[in-house]
């Protein structure tokens, strides 16, 4: 039998989920963490920072594609870019990203184990 968590009660959460623009704004983010090939470059991105080239080659998708996926990511204020040279450089916004990653990760793995019993 599973066991029932909760988030723990906080006045800061609290705050947070009593608020439409957070609410939205965090589905947001979800939203973008659901395709699959923004979570591939996210997961690159979680590694070191990436070029667009770098990037496409990883997910076996055209530059036009990988490059339409970062302007959502940035939007959505998951990526940052800066110049290096002619190479546009992409990293993660922040550790926040970072921990979405790997806690969505995890669940997965622990989820198919469990599965698999």
């Amino acid at each position: 039998m599973r066991e029932e968590h909760t988030i723990e009660p906080n006045e800061l959460v609290q705050s947070y989920l009593e608020n439409e623009d957070i609410i939205y704004e965090a589905t947001q983010i979800f939203d973008a963490l659901s395709d699959y090939t923004r979570f591939q470059i996210l997961s690159a991105l979680c590694m070191s920072s990436k070029s667009v080239s770098e990037l496409k080659d990883i997910c076996h998708v055209t530059q036009s594609a990988i490059s339409h996926q970062l302007r959502l990511l940035r939007d959505r204020g998951l990526v940052f870019a800066r110049r290096e040279g002619q190479h546009v450089i992409y990293s993660l916004a922040d550790e926040h990203v970072a921990t979405l990653m790997r806690v969505g990760l995890e669940h997965a793995a622990e989820t198919m184990s469990v599965e698999g019993e």
